[in-house]
């Protein structure tokens, strides 16, 4: 499809696939809107009584973007949407398809003539998967300076009404991380007497990242269901920097905007030159039946963006020495037993922790930043003899890493130009007794890259688990910037091409994203990582309500979850702890080296058990037979069933994790893919288990039985065949 110029007609054209429609029309004030979007054959979140129409009521939809800018509107929640705003006065100018690959593309030019704006809105969507993936560029063609405040990367209005959506969001704090709740959207967005006032409702749903850690405080994510029919749509922002997402009602509909950063909640703001030109962050939406089915289609999308590596279907045993075991204290002494001992248990990668390049009597926290081995530590043969042990003991060596601080106390502090660091108002900004690289500066990467280059071409380094523990806000302000926020967002940016860079340099390094534990699990940056910490808990009771829900904001073979048995635990919390592991990225750890035989035994088992079920993970969708898990639930499952847009329920093994942290012994869920299908089930964790379970097809349920909590099973349901 080539791409036409508006003129005086109304316009209508659609665009998608088998999976995804996406419907628009020019409105009779010039603005092209999208008037709907469905999976065809099903109004995705419509209306029980309107199967079969696009997700969007055609009455009540928004331009395709909107755009704040000092003089040209306001940029606040409650007139966002207001007539004579930069965004209404965009029209269509063209727009044209393509299929790439596995790609379809669809381009869409609109132009302001009064201002000279002109915005590129660039929509995709792999084949076959119910996403729709949107980003906005504009292009300043005027004559004067446009400061931009905000811009929608999508937007989308004539969604049903409040009265009968339910809101998700998902609490992410340190050590509590995925946390999800659902609420009536009513709660929020009050509904008003349309016939008594001639607004809408200036009330709105919004929540927005914080600082340089994207997802401290809540995911970068949210969802809307239906409660009528179920449907739902879900949402990601992939910033790894400011990002913002509101949910309102507009013409008795409701509507979805999302955002990158914005002037009123990251001081963000860009400055348009003539000729100058932004690209916003992209945005992501996700339709399904249910929660769980929009979920597969957005892991099947975080697939299918991502950077392409090994990593992602080999699935490596990582051992890390750091939790609940070293702590950031490693030396040559401590080391080689317990390499030793990992090796026994079957760990493929031997991770040494923080505390590497620690020479300094008042510690290292903050003098960090040169990364040179320390002599005290590793006396004979420094690090080098602990990275060959590794190596002879049939492990890949790997390294922590924080490579965007710099300690004040680090001769870097002083060696690097002031213009390589976060700065405002000409002052380097300190947080936590560290300094922040701009990786924007040539001397911040060309410190990085030496660094990375040495760690892992000349010390043969074949992982690296980049940390980053440090929250700035709201952002940096250097030469050229028009504002904090959007020196923020130019770093991250930078900071993400540095890393693939050096992938590209290094395509061996698996590297593992994150900021302590999982304040930077976005989109952005899972897209570029091969793993992804979800968590620095370290109470294996508290682990599975994160374990469970890590899956909603990373695919499962990405998602790496801490297992950290200890000679001091019981069997049976041997087992609870790494059976938690068992369908994520197993990040081994503990005091291996002083367990008893029996003890190691079964940690041995459980890591075999691991690489026997990996395989299936890089393909597996996930679902939750009892619910996204509260924080305190007794009872929590997380399943992992057959991938592939619609499997074929006899087509693979259906894996459940379930934990008993107190209440009732006996539970039933309900696992409906397999309804009807004759199953045979298999306790693969632990091995010697009190537990039972039993599958009853006709009901598509399964009966767990756990004697004593705390306690973990994981299950496999095989479909048999006559």
């Amino acid at each position: 499809m080539t791409g036409q110029p508006a003129n005086s007609t109304r316009e209508t054209f659609t665009w998608g696939h088998a999976a995804l429609r996406a419907e628009f029309a020019t409105a009779a004030d010039g603005t092209l809107r999208m008037t709907g979007l469905s999976r065809p054959g099903e109004g995705v979140g419509a209306p029980s009584d309107s199967a079969g129409d696009a997700l969007p009521d055609a009455s009540a939809p928004l331009p395709l973007v909107e755009v704040s800018a000092l003089g040209h509107g306001s940029g606040w929640s409650g007139q966002r949407f207001l007539d004579g705003a930069l965004g209404s006065r965009l029209r269509h100018r063209a727009h044209r398809s393509v299929r790439e690959g596995d790609w379809h593309r669809l381009t869409v030019e609109l132009h302001d003539p009064l201002s000279g704006l002109t915005a590129e809105v660039r929509l995709s969507s792999p084949d076959g998967v119910a996403v729709l993936r949107g980003e906005v560029r504009l292009v300043n063609e005027g004559v004067e300076p446009l400061v931009v405040q905000s811009v929608s990367s999508l937007l989308l209005g004539g969604l049903p009404s409040p009265d009968v959506l339910d809101v998700h969001r998902a609490r992410n704090d340190w050590l509590a991380e995925c946390r999800w709740y659902r609420a009536p959207l009513r709660e929020t967005v009050a509904g008003l007497n349309h016939a008594a006032h001639e607004h809408d409702s200036r009330a709105a749903l919004a929540l927005a990242g914080r600082g340089s850690w994207p997802s401290d405080g809540h995911l970068p994510m949210g969802g809307l269901t239906d409660r009528a029919t179920g449907r739902s749509l879900l949402w990601q922002i992939e910033s790894a920097a400011g990002w913002r997402w509101d949910t309102g009602e507009r013409a008795g509909a409701a509507y979805l905007a999302l955002n990158g950063p914005t002037d009123a909640e990251h001081q963000w703001r860009e400055r348009l030159d003539p000729g100058v030109e932004f690209t916003t962050v992209p945005a992501v939406i996700a339709l399904g039946s249910d929660f769980d089915d929009a979920l597969g289609h957005l892991t099947a999308y975080r697939r299918a963006v991502r950077r392409p590596h090994p990593d992602h279907t080999a699935l490596p045993v990582v051992f890390n020495d750091y939790m609940n075991t070293l702590m950031g204290d490693p030396t040559t002494e401590r080391l080689l037993p317990l390499v030793d001992a990992a090796a026994e248990a079957g760990a493929e990668y031997f991770c040494i922790d923080s505390g590497w390049y620690d020479d300094h009597a008042k510690g290292w926290w903050d003098s960090v930043g040169e990364w040179q081995p320390s002599e005290r530590r590793f006396p004979d043969g420094g690090i080098q003899a602990v990275l060959d042990h590794i190596r002879s003991r049939g492990m890949v060596p790997g390294l922590w890493l924080e490579p965007e601080v710099v300690g004040v106390r680090s001769p870097v502090a002083k060696a690097l130009p002031p213009e390589a660091f976060f700065r405002r108002d000409g002052v380097r900004i300190t947080e936590h007794g560290r300094h922040q690289l701009d990786l924007r500066h040539p001397a911040a990467r060309g410190h990085l890259d030496a660094t990375v280059d040495r760690i892992v071409g000349e010390w043969g380094v074949g992982y690296l688990k980049l940390d980053y523990n440090i929250s700035v806000a709201p952002g940096t302000q250097g030469d050229g910037d028009t504002s904090p926020g959007g020196g923020l967002l130019g770093h991250s940016r930078a900071y993400l091409e540095w890393l693939n860079a050096a992938l590209d340099r290094h395509p061996g390094l698996v590297v593992e994203n994150c900021a302590s534990g999982g304040m930077r699990m976005d989109g952005a940056s899972l897209a570029v990582s091969q793993l992804q910490s979800t968590s620095d808990q370290q109470d294996p009771l508290y682990y599975p309500p994160i374990a469970a829900s890590a899956p909603t904001a990373v695919p499962p073979e990405q998602g790496a979850v801490w297992a950290y048995p200890q000679p001091g635990f019981t069997p049976e919390e041997i087992s609870f702890t790494l059976g938690s592991a068992l369908l994520g990225r197993i990040h081994l750890s503990g005091h291996l080296d002083h367990m008893t035989p029996p003890q190691l035994a079964l940690v041995q088992q459980a890591v075999a058990t691991y690489k026997r079920l990996r395989g299936d993970l890089s393909t597996a969708v996930p679902f939750w037979p009892l619910g996204l898990p509260g924080w305190t639930d007794a009872w929590i499952a997380l399943g992992l069933r057959p991938g592939g847009g619609s499997p074929d329920p006899s087509g693979g093994t259906t894996y459940l994790s379930l934990w008993r942290r107190d209440a009732e012994a006996t539970r039933t869920l309900s696992v409906p893919h397999l309804a009807g299908v004759e199953a045979r089930v298999e306790i693969l964790h632990p091995l010697a288990s009190s537990g039972r379970a039993r599958w009853r097809a006709e009901r598509a349920e399964l009966t767990v039985e756990l004697p004593a909590a705390p306690a973990c099973l994981v299950l496999a349901l095989t479909p048999t065949h006559a």
